[in-house]
Formats: C-alpha cells, structure tokens, sequence
C-alpha cells in the first residue's frame, strides 16, 4: 500500500495537473514550462550540501551536481518534460539524490525544447553530450545514463543513436516512468485512463505533436518501443501500477528480454508519474531513487 504521503500527493497531482485538454500547441506549451518540475524552493532544498557547477562549452549546455563524496564515474541524465518544458534546474531533486546516493557525479543536460526546435533536436543534443563527456575523460565503463519521462525515453534513442553509430555504449541505464511511445498505442492509456493522477490519454497525442511536427510517431528514434531494442547495455525500468505509460516501460522490458538483452522493471503500486522528483517528501521516492544507485553500481546484473 502506498504511503501516506504517496496517497496525499497523488491527491495533489490531481487537482493541481491533470487535463483533458492542454489547449493548443501555444497554450500547451505555457502551461507545461509553468507545472511541470519541481518548485525552485525544493529545488533548494534537495540541493543543500551539493555543488552545481553550470556548463557551457559550445552546443552542450548544463549543470554538473557533484556531492561531498564523489567516487569514480558519471551520470548523464536526461530530464522530463514532455519535450517541451523541464531544464536541468527542474530536476534537481532526482539529480541531486542521485548524486547523493550513487556517489558519482552527475551531469545534468539542457538539450533543446520543442516547439521551438522539434525532433530530432532532443536526441542530437543528447548524444553531442556523450561524446563530450568522452572527451572530458569518462570512462565507459564508470557512465550511466538516466532520464525520466520524455527523458526516460530520450535515454533509449539515445542508446539505440550510439549502438546504430558504433560508439561505446554505456555501463548501464535507468528509466523512471518513461515515454516510449508516442502513438499512443499501450493498452495502459486506457485501463488506467481515470486511475492516473497526472494525464488523460489524449495528452499523449497533444505532447506528441509539439515534439514531431511533421514526423512519424512510429520513427524508433522517437518512440523506442518500435525500434530494435537487441543490443543495449542493461536497463533498469521504474513505472507506477497506475501510470498510462506503464505499458511504455513494460513492452520495452519485454522487447529487450525477448532480444536477449537484460532488463529490470520495477513497477511500485499507485504511484504517479515520476514520483521520484519528490524525495524528501515521501518515502517511495527514497526507495526508488536508492534502488537506481544500487543498479548503477553494483555487479553487471545478469538474466
């Protein structure tokens, strides 16, 4: 059974985002970049007694959050946002509790958002930030990705992007709730249609075209749950029992498996969309977050 506190913000996530309609493109837009994230109070808050070093070093913007401890390796983390809102700042509660908790470094990526600058500029800038921390001097071995959302589904393009170009792939990968299909096609979207406290299922087809513009939603770069998925270093999954998306993680799980490719999918009773941006103030989030660290660095999991 869920928490509390779970049980009381789920409440929250309900009145405060969820919408049959998101408007047009230009409403849909403002209102995301005004609710989606983390308030900058908690952003504080979860950030005290980390370092925040800003990058800007040609297209690859971000931030570093770097712990009191910090060993050996990196993170490269992606965040959510439908592809149009979210920011490295946003997201500081999973960045910083991952820091905490995995003791790596961890580099936060602001990549470009539609619909100022549509697919595929979102992927591009992900995997122009691989190969800059290549070049910074990160070991493969010692990198993980890692993304929620629409940057849990960003992490997988950006896998398939590496694999189909021939460059070292990373150690491991961590998706929390991620969108991996843009059509909309997971039976998920209508069984936990009313059960979800955060998205109504024709949100999904709203975002979806802010982001493409004019290109498929079936392309694998977009929606990995169609892609190939043989290949990949191995892959830890988080989604909630409720979430639309749960058939996004799920069929992703079942796709690596079936290639021979290893896969973990943890998937928590009730809870919402990327309940993890909210540690420190419900204890799921704590368990999820220490469950990722522990996948990142602990031995190569195998089956």
């Amino acid at each position: 059974m869920a928490s509390w506190q779970a049980r009381g913000l789920s409440e929250a996530m309900r009145v405060y985002m969820r919408r049959r309609d998101w408007g047009d493109e230009r409403a849909l837009v403002r209102r995301a970049r005004r609710l989606f994230g983390a308030p900058a109070p908690l952003q504080w808050l979860r950030t005290r007694g980390v370092r925040t070093d800003p990058v800007r070093d040609g297209g690859v913007r971000g931030e570093w959050i770097v712990a009191q401890r910090s060993d050996p390796g990196a993170i490269l983390y992606l965040h959510g946002g439908g592809y149009v809102a979210g920011s490295a700042a946003t997201h500081r509660p999973i960045t910083a509790g991952l820091a905490r908790l995995a003791r790596r470094r961890v580099f936060s990526l602001d990549y470009r958002l539609a619909p100022e600058h549509r697919f595929p500029a979102a992927l591009d800038d992900a995997v122009a930030a691989y190969r800059w921390l290549l070049a910074q001097g990160v070991s493969q071995p010692f990198l993980a990705l890692a993304g929620d959302s629409a940057g849990g589904g960003l992490v997988l393009c950006t896998l398939l992007r590496l694999r189909d170009e021939g460059l070292p792939l990373p150690a491991c990968a961590v998706c929390f709730s991620p969108w991996t299909d843009l059509a909309g096609t997971g039976q998920s979207l209508q069984l936990n249609d009313g059960r979800c406290a955060t998205f109504r299922p024709r949100n999904i087809a709203e975002f979806a075209r802010a982001y493409l513009g004019g290109a498929s939603p079936l392309n694998p770069y977009a929606s990995p749950v169609f892609a190939d998925l043989g290949g990949l270093p191995p892959l830890l999954l988080q989604v909630g029992s409720t979430e639309l998306l749960l058939d996004d993680a799920r069929r992703v799980h079942d796709k690596v498996r079936s290639a021979g490719g290893v896969s973990r999918l943890e998937v928590f009773d009730d809870m919402f969309h990327v309940w993890q941006m909210l540690d420190g103030l419900m204890p799921e989030a704590r368990v999820a977050l220490q469950q990722a660290a522990t996948f990142m660095n602990g031995p190569p999991p195998v089956g």
